[in-house]
């Protein structure tokens, strides 16, 4: 059926939820498993919401920001590993997480996308937008949603 899963997590209580299910399907289909996190930049500015820093101090935030990044995915990796499901990482720097999955994907060739989604509906999804709404609406690649 799948191949190659991505499954993409922030390190929440519901991510973490999706990494559960995308490892019991991953290990239901012997399909390899690609966990991936996406860790923003450093706001550059103050209408970014940004605090000026100096570009060493940016650096050591990204890099904070990149580590912890890493060590949820390495979790899902290691939970996948638990359940004999083989799983590679990916830690993406992006500001627009959306697309950075997709392009995961694509590169990974993915034949399934599970991600998770916070059901926000009306001026909350429409302030905060939806990653997942995005994705669904601009990728090929099937997506799973877990609530």
């Amino acid at each position: 059926m799948y191949q190659r899963i991505l499954i993409a997590t922030d390190g929440s209580e519901l991510s973490q939820k999706a990494a559960t299910k995308a490892i019991e399907l991953a290990a239901l289909c012997g399909a390899k498993l690609v966990a991936v996190t996406v860790v923003p930049r450093y706001p550059q500015s103050y209408f970014e919401g940004g605090v000026a820093l100096l570009p060493e101090e940016m650096l050591l935030v990204e890099k904070q920001w990149a580590d912890k990044g890493q060590a949820v995915v390495d979790a899902v990796k290691q939970a996948a590993s638990d359940k004999g499901v083989t799983a590679e990482t990916l830690t993406i720097t992006s500001n627009v997480v959306s697309d950075a999955l997709i392009a995961a994907a694509t590169k990974n060739q993915c034949d399934l996308i599970v991600m998770a989604s916070h059901g926000r509906k009306g001026l909350g999804r429409l302030l905060m937008g939806s990653e997942t709404q995005h994705v669904l609406t601009h990728t090929a690649i099937p997506v799973l949603v877990i609530r």
